[in-house]
This record gives C-alpha cells, sequence and structure tokens, in this order.
C-alpha cells in the first residue's frame, strides 16, 4: 500500500480510504437500499472486507451518521475496535439534524457511542453547502468544534462539500480546517468545487479526501460501445475502474481516495490498482484517451445523477434515484426496451416519477443541485408505455 501526507495534519494515510456508505447488505442491491434502515448490513460479508483491507495496508475509514440507516457507524465501532490506535476514523455531523447548539453535542455523543470510541480522528461538518454553512455558523458550528478538538474528543475539524466554487472557498478561509472531502472524477473535474477548488484548499496546507472517484459506479458499470472503444484504444489496457482511479491519484494533491466497495472482489480488485497509485505517472497519450471519454458520456448523459440516494426517502414514496439510472441509462446504453419494462413493471405506481407531488423536499438535499421535479416529469414522459 502507498500512502500520503493528508495537508499539514502530518498524517500519512493510505492512497485508497474505506468508504462505508456501500457496504453489502442483505436483502438489497440498489442505492437507496443502502439508506433504509431495514435492509441490514451483511455483517459476516463487510467484516471480512475491513479485516482483509486493514491487513493489506488500509489505514482511513470513512463512514457518516445516515449511511446504511444509521447502521454503518455502529458496525464500523465494533470491527475497527480492535485496530482504533492502527486506523484513521472519519464521520461526519448530520449538519441537517441541527436545530440548536445542544445538538451538537447530542449528536457527537451519540456517534462516539456507535463508534465504540473516546475519539474521532477526523470529524466532518456534512454536505456543506451555501445554506448549510450558513445554518452552522449562525448556530455555532465553529465554536463547537474549537471545543471538542480542545478536550480530545476530535483531532480534526473537517468538512465535505457539494456546491460551486466560490462558495468552496468562502468556507475553505473562514476556519482552521485540517481537511477537507469533494467529490471528484474524470467526469467532474470542473465540478462544484473542482480543480480549482482541489488546489486551492491544498495551498493552504488542506488535505485532500476525494469522494465519488467512480462517480457512484456510473464510469464502470455498464460501459456504452462507444466509451469501450476508446478504452479499447488505449496503448496501455486497464479496467473502467483502474483508469478512473488512477486520474484521480495521478494528482498530488490528492491524499486518499474513498471507494464505497461492495464485494471482496472490488476491494482486492482496488487494492491491486491502488499498488500504482503514484501521482504524475500518466502520460499525455494516456491523459488524452481518458479525456476522449469524458466527452464521450458528457454527450449521452441527461440528468447529473450520481445516485448518492440522498434525496430519499421521498415522503410521497418515488424512487428518484432509480428513475434517474433507468432516464440515463435508455439514452446511454441501446437496451432501451429493457429500461421501458423496468420503469413500467419493477417499480410500484407510488415509485415512478409519475407520483412525484412537486413539495421541493429532495431539492434541499441534493448535493448535484438537480432540479428534481423537472426532471422527473422528462423521465415518465420518455419511460411511460
Amino acid at each position: 500500500m502507498l500512502y500520503r501526507k493528508l495537508g499539514k495534519t502530518g498524517c500519512d494515510v493510505s492512497v485508497l480510504g474505506f468508504g462505508c456508505m456501500r457496504l453489502p447488505i442483505i436483502g438489497g442491491t440498489s442505492a437507496v437500499d443502502l439508506f433504509d434502515p431495514n435492509k441490514p448490513i451483511d455483517e459476516m460479508a463487510a467484516s471480512e472486507m475491513v479485516h482483509y483491507a486493514i491487513e493489506h495496508g488500509i489505514n482511513y475509514f470513512d463512514t457518516a451518521y445516515p449511511y446504511h440507516g444509521g447502521q454503518s457507524e455502529a458496525f464500523l465501532g465494533k470491527h475497527l475496535k480492535p485496530y482504533r490506535e492502527k486506523v484513521f476514523l472519519a464521520t461526519k455531523l448530520p449538519t441537517w439534524l441541527v436545530q440548536g447548539q445542544h445538538d451538537f453535542e447530542r449528536l457527537l455523543s451519540e456517534q462516539l457511542k456507535r463508534l465504540q470510541t473516546d475519539y474521532i480522528d477526523f470529524y466532518l461538518l456534512h454536505g456543506l453547502n451555501r445554506q448549510a454553512w450558513a445554518s452552522m455558523k449562525e448556530l455555532g458550528a465553529l465554536d463547537f468544534l474549537n471545543k471538542v478538538l480542545a478536550d480530545g474528543r476530535i483531532r480534526f475539524a473537517s468538512f465535505s462539500f457539494h456546491d460551486d466554487v466560490k462558495i468552496f472557498k468562502e468556507i475553505v478561509d473562514s476556519y482552521d480546517w485540517a481537511m477537507c472531502q469533494i467529490q471528484y472524477n474524470y467526469f467532474d473535474e470542473y465540478y462544484q468545487a473542482g480543480k480549482e477548488g482541489l488546489k486551492y484548499a491544498t495551498s493552504r496546507g488542506i488535505g485532500m479526501v476525494i469522494m465519488e472517484p467512480l462517480r457512484g459506479g456510473k464510469l464502470t458499470d455498464r460501459i456504452p460501445e462507444k466509451v469501450q472503444r476508446l478504452w479499447d484504444s488505449a496503448s496501455v489496457k486497464r479496467t473502467p475502474v483502474e483508469w478512473a482511479l488512477r486520474w484521480v491519484w495521478n494528482h498530488p494533491e490528492v491524499s486518499t481516495a474513498l471507494s464505497g466497495m461492495s464485494s471482496m472482489a472490488q476491494l482486492i480488485e482496488n487494492l491491486r490498482i491502488a499498488e500504482d497509485a503514484e501521482a504524475d505517472t500518466l502520460s499525455g497519450s494516456e491523459l488524452q484517451v481518458i479525456a476522449e471519454v469524458c466527452e464521450a458520456y458528457r454527450g449521452m448523459l441527461q440528468i447529473d445523477c450520481t445516485g448518492c440516494a440522498y434525496c430519499m426517502p421521498c415522503p410521497n414514496g418515488v424512487n428518484i434515484p432509480l428513475n434517474f439510472s433507468l432516464y440515463n441509462d435508455s439514452f446511454m446504453f441501446k437496451d432501451e426496451d429493457l429500461n421501458f419494462m423496468l420503469y413500467n413493471h419493477l417499480l410500484t405506481p407510488e415509485q415512478r416519477a409519475s407520483h412525484c407531488a412537486e413539495c421541493g423536499e429532495c431539492e434541499e438535499h441534493c448535493p448535484q443541485q438537480i432540479k428534481i421535479p423537472e426532471e422527473l416529469k422528462k423521465v415518465h414522459a420518455r419511460l411511460a408505455q
């Protein structure tokens, strides 16, 4: 395993981080299932992965309050306990649940109990955007971070981010952050914080952790023929997973990339790729192939959804990520009949796009700032029989 310094923290973190949002589960496989508390983590399979990861050098584990319907923190606390001093543990304050200052203490205490630890290495304000940042400042989040840093319950104050680069820079300049976590992959090089934000934060000594390096699997699952031809044209042969991860690790500003691995096979593949995760090692011709693939995808993508499921649960029962996935697939892949069948027969009437009540609650939680009700109308118009 290769390691990189995490900014001014001085911590040596594995280039491959273990993201605990997509652990193997019992009774489901979709992105929405991962946030369903009634779909339990497959503890035997997931614990085997955690132990294997540590044995093979992964020392950075990332979770959050809502992952797996609240089960992820408890699972990780149980299985990291024997290794607690050997690994870095990151989790996130659910900013949307904070209504008053007392909630900061309540939530952190609950998380420490779930995680079976006296301290958290990296404590992130979760999913900061313009609105969440304003709320956190007003409610005293920065004073709270100072307090828990001083008493040792957290080691490093951090944040994760989903908004434009202007507000990103404002947040970076507003506090002595140790680390931040942004969405970054070859498709999203100039999206949200993007490359500009990556360089801006690292210039201030902030360690950079990357989420969605595979864009929720969109860059690796069911590769369109046009994209596969481009990969096949490269002089160096790699899997789509390897191309995507190598692109992220090619950036010297990146300390670790989080992979939300759902199987031992994925873990083993990611570990193999991480062996060559040196910065500035992709050639000009390799970077050109990746750029061409990116443009090919951009020509097909209709709705910019990563399947994170932060918009769920919909109060009216609509399965928003699956609707968007079927819609995008109907443009990106040739088997359109399958997508029509899945929409009209796999989804219940309540789950279909047509059941949207346009309440707008989902838009408040969407990291990609998608106009969800408007897009759901397009989904139904295309996929309904």
